[in-house]
């Protein structure tokens, strides 16, 4: 070692900040990760991973900037980069038992290093003629998601390398939706959803799977798990738009009924975004701008992430080729129940209203907000008052849930999240055959505020104005 007198420096990676904790609903997403680099890849398929942060999802699932091939880092990026917001809960559905393709690869020793040029290689498996792992070389990823050899004796000849590497071409709509094996009792893709709670006990808040609901198979096998989740919970669901073959935004409303998707539970979303010079599908970063903007209200989904700064430069078409809507356009396709994004000096997400628009106009249906607002509400009272079940069916626990809900609605109504929240107990709704039969049943009143979506200001001439100001009446 050289030795040292003087001053130096030495720099070292920007660390990602600590993302904040939402907590009013888990944003679970399926999709397709590098496993190949994750801790343990023959554990990383079909299962669920709750991550904090970057580096918990980098570690669980590996990470590549590759978003086509790899859907799950675009929401690795819109959530614990872009906005800096969690936990998310990540499934993967890439197998390395099937999606695999063989590997072969010569390569040259240059200072003792020989470096692959190929990505997705599995470690297992992995074979160099005539060497032996840990005595003649080492192995390991580097950022790029490439093996680097690194050669512990003295070598330089060509490395000859066999293999398997990942294949994400051969993941499909199947694989992602999922199924469950009535003999084995396995559950894959979507049909995981259930597992969410019992796992961690959070409740599910949004769903997606960037990359793939474009699909329309997929989108509305998202969209039928919004309801009745573990029996008990609901959530909404964001859905992409195809940006291939609806390349203008005049075909998108044939495309949204092309989809069949017209669900209260769904926010459908086009174009596609460009964060960080790379391509993403909008529902990856539209989910994190939903889970920030809650996260700064105080976790209470009130409001509408419509006219919320989005941290992209473009939105595009998946060929890559920009799309610049203006307001009018934009407007346009919110008027057939689709979000989007418009530059507003700076790019804002534009929009308030579900998929269930235009044919759904009932408020809570209708706006994105006030839906949100009442399945949050509806799975907090569920989580909140389930160890209350199997109690004695007398008035003192009627009166204590009455009094708490009334309590926490007049708060958040204080607090402009919402013009009121009531709970009764009528009797009418409650005939003592069917309290004998262990039902008691509360009505709750909700107002969530709707988005002041349309401010108009009339403006006229006032030529009175004019002549007081010229002194023309005295």
């Amino acid at each position: 070692m050289a030795y040292k007198h003087g001053i130096r420096i030495q720099e070292n990676p920007t660390n990602i900040a600590a993302p904040v904790i939402i907590e009013n609903g888990v944003p679970v997403i399926f999709g397709t990760a590098p496993i190949n680099m994750a801790a343990n890849p023959k554990e990383a398929t079909n299962k669920l991973f709750l991550c904090k942060t970057f580096a918990e999802a980098a570690q669980n699932l590996g990470y590549s900037d590759d978003y086509e091939s790899y859907t799950l880092c675009q929401s690795m990026d819109a959530f614990f980069k872009a906005f800096g917001v969690g936990p998310v809960v990540l499934c993967n559905v890439l197998d390395p038992a099937k999606h695999t393709a063989s590997y072969t690869e010569e390569l040259q020793i240059v200072d003792g290093q020989a470096v692959s040029k190929v990505k997705g290689v599995l470690l297992d498996g992995l074979t160099v003629a005539g060497k032996t792992l840990d005595e003649d070389y080492s192995v390991e990823y580097n950022d790029e998601g490439c093996m680097v050899f690194t050669m512990l004796a003295d070598n330089t000849d060509p490395l000859n390398v066999t293999g398997k590497k990942l294949d994400p071409t051969k993941v499909k709509a199947a694989d992602i939706i999922g199924s469950y094996d009535a003999e084995t009792g396995v559950e894959t893709g979507f049909e995981l959803v259930r597992k969410v709670y019992p796992s961690f006990g959070l409740t599910p808040g949004l769903l997606l799977a960037p990359g793939w609901t474009q699909e329309p198979a997929v989108g509305i096998a998202l969209v039928n798990k919004c309801m009745d989740i573990n029996g008990l919970f609901r959530c909404e669901c964001l859905v992409d738009l195809d940006t291939e073959t609806v390349t203008k935004y005049t075909d998108v409303e044939q495309a949204k009924a092309d989809s069949g998707i017209t669900s209260e539970h769904a926010v459908l979303l086009w174009p596609k975004v460009r964060y960080a010079g790379k391509d993403m599908a909008y529902s990856a970063m539209y989910a994190a701008l939903v889970a920030y903007t809650d996260y700064q209200n105080d976790n209470v989904p009130n409001l509408s992430p419509s006219n919320h700064a989005l941290p992209i430069s473009a939105t595009v078409l998946s060929d890559g080729t920009e799309v610049l809507l203006d307001n009018l356009q934009g407007n346009e396709l919110n008027a057939v129940g689709v979000v989007t994004a418009i530059n507003l000096n700076g790019y804002k997400a534009w929009g308030n209203n579900t998929a269930a628009y235009p044919n759904v106009t009932d408020p809570k249906d209708r706006w994105i907000c006030c839906r949100r607002f009442f399945s949050w509400w509806g799975n907090s009272f569920i989580t909140r008052y389930m160890e209350k079940v199997d109690n004695p069916a007398n008035y003192r626990l009627i009166e204590s849930i009455v009094d708490t809900e009334n309590v926490r609605g007049n708060s958040l109504a204080s607090m402009g999240k919402c013009a009121g929240i009531r709970m009764v107990y009528d009797k009418e709704d409650n005939p003592i055959n069917q309290v004998l039969d262990g039902k008691i049943v509360f009505r709750q009143y909700l107002a969530p505020y709707t988005p002041a979506e349309d401010i108009l200001n009339i403006l006229e001439f006032d030529p009175s104005m004019i002549e007081t100001a010229l002194g023309g009446g005295e």
